[in-house]
């Protein structure tokens, strides 16, 4: 057993920090989403369309 434990040292180092970083992410998401937060910013739950995303995108474009 110690001797297929170190012969795959390298392998179980990566795949620890792999599922460290991809739990952070997953941890992180949730978080975002208990606190009400949206990747576009605009602080509403369904962003899909609605219109706070809406008027951001209008002021964009008019400043541009």
């Amino acid at each position: 057993m110690a001797v297929w434990f170190s012969a795959n040292m390298a392998n179980i180092i990566i795949i620890v920090l792999l599922a460290l970083v991809i739990g952070l992410g997953i941890r992180r998401i949730i978080r975002n989403k208990k606190a009400g937060r949206t990747s576009c910013g605009c602080g509403c739950s369904s962003c899909s369309a609605c219109a706070g995303c809406k008027e951001k995108l209008e002021n964009r474009k008019e400043i541009r």
